[in-house]
């Protein structure tokens, strides 16, 4: 799904003082600390947390690979862990366009299910947005790169709003890297059922972040990461990604914290 710039516009509530984290699978089973940093960082800005224990996969991958049935099962256990009608901040784009957009395909008719996807916002998108928020950067100057997933660029629009989380960051150059609108090769099971397509996908896309010289890049989705980041190991590069939540926090906090 490609959403036009109509699609991507959407009315925002004020800020919350209380909202739902949706960790996501990869954050929640290998790399927890980025959840973990989001809570933090979200909590700094006054915000109270509910992180419910309930939570598993949004269904993507069933939904993906034609399991429409049990896609739509998950989708709806999920909807029971958030029955709170605050906003549920989702630390991947792919899961947050998953729950905001394809839900509403998978269980049209049922009760409140477009009440309940218009409380899905990314991260960065919910920073920026909702929070509208302004960062205070205190970390050394240095130049990064940002990688945006393909379903967070094309269904959320977050490539934007990381841009602008990061441009707030007056000691950071973003760099753009050739192809940066290109897919990983990831895409979750596409990677498994077409692993040489796969393979020189995300060989290209390691070689044009590597190219630009960065000391890091940054993303909001670990699906992708997990994938450069391993291409990049593999090829012997120092460089590796880091989740914006974690990247953002540890820019912005202080000595004493």
């Amino acid at each position: 799904m490609t959403l036009t710039n109509s699609q991507h516009q959407r009315h925002y509530p004020a800020p919350p003082n209380q909202i739902y984290l949706y960790g996501t699978c990869l954050a929640d089973t290998l790399f927890p600390d980025s959840g973990i940093d989001a809570i933090e960082f979200l909590e700094r800005q006054g915000i109270e947390v509910i992180y419910p224990q309930g939570q598993t996969c949004c269904g993507q991958p069933a939904y993906n690979s034609g399991y429409t049935k049990q896609a739509r099962t998950v989708a709806k256990q999920q909807i029971k862990q958030f029955p709170l009608d605050i906003p549920i901040v989702v630390i991947s784009g792919s899961c947050g366009g998953m729950m905001r957009h394809h839900y509403q395909e998978l269980l049209d008719g049922e009760p409140e299910i477009s009440q309940f996807c218009d409380r899905i916002f990314e991260f960065t998108e919910f920073l920026v947005n909702v929070l509208k928020i302004k960062l205070n950067d205190n970390g050394e100057p240095e130049r990064v790169a940002l990688h945006t997933s393909c379903a967070a660029r094309r269904e959320m629009g977050v490539h934007l709003t990381g841009r602008e989380l990061l441009g707030q960051l007056e000691h950071v150059e973003l760099v753009t890297h050739p192809y940066e609108s290109e897919c990983c090769g990831f895409g979750g099971t596409f990677s498994v059922k077409h692993g040489d397509i796969s393979i020189a996908m995300v060989n290209d896309k390691s070689q044009h972040l590597a190219e630009t010289g960065v000391v890091r890049y940054v993303s909001a989705d670990w699906g992708c990461m997990m994938n450069i980041n391993g291409a990049l190991e593999y090829q012997g590069k120092s460089l590796r990604g880091e989740h914006i939540a974690s990247y953002l926090l540890n820019r912005t906090q202080t000595k004493e914290q």
